[in-house]
């Protein structure tokens, strides 16, 4: 199961469908959009030392709670997602939710995607606390990104494949690495 999969099986899509005042088929492929987006900006900001050591930082204030048994939606404090949404996108928030919103289609998608992104932001936290082992990421950043950068490389690859195989096959990164700047190396 990929960790997209993984994650989404974590979140009633009714109750998020309900948040985002949506069906449950738009609030699933929203979040099928957002989710690699958040992962992928994730993975780019730990690509710096001084990116992995703020990420490690801001997972040692989120604990796998939230992700366990299932995600309450009403637990989920978006404020720190909008906190979180605008750590790991900065001024290019706006642009990666219309972006994300233009993939789903819809003039309106954008405006969903800015709603849901602070949402999903602190359960995508959870999650790589809980994959990092629940505790303190104590040490994980390091040079490069260390086991965090690891971990969010095997997310977002699919364990085993190369680079250019993982960016070619998911457009929702190719396109963020655009608006990102990933094309610096």
């Amino acid at each position: 199961m990929s960790a997209v999969d993984d994650i989404l099986a974590q979140i009633p899509l009714s109750q998020l469908a309900s948040q985002l005042g949506t069906d449950e088929a738009t609030a699933g492929a929203a979040a099928r959009q957002a989710i690699p987006a958040l992962l992928g900006g994730l993975q780019a900001n730990a690509q710096d030392p001084a990116g992995a050591a703020s990420l490690e930082g801001a997972l040692g204030q989120h604990s796998a709670g939230l992700i366990d048994g299932g995600v309450d939606l009403d637990q989920v404090d978006a404020d720190d997602g909008q906190k979180i949404v605008g750590n790991i996108f900065g001024s290019h928030s706006d642009g990666v939710a219309q972006t994300l919103g233009g993939n789903l289609g819809g003039a309106n998608q954008g405006d969903l995607v800015k709603k849901l992104l602070p949402i999903l932001a602190p359960i995508v936290m959870s999650y790589l606390v809980k994959r990092l082992g629940g505790g303190s990421t104590g040490g994980a950043g390091g040079a490069g990104g260390g086991i965090l950068g690891s971990i969010l490389g095997s997310v977002l690859g699919g364990g085993g494949q190369s680079e250019s195989k993982a960016k070619s096959s998911n457009p929702v990164l190719d396109i963020l690495g655009g608006l990102l700047g990933g094309g610096r190396r």
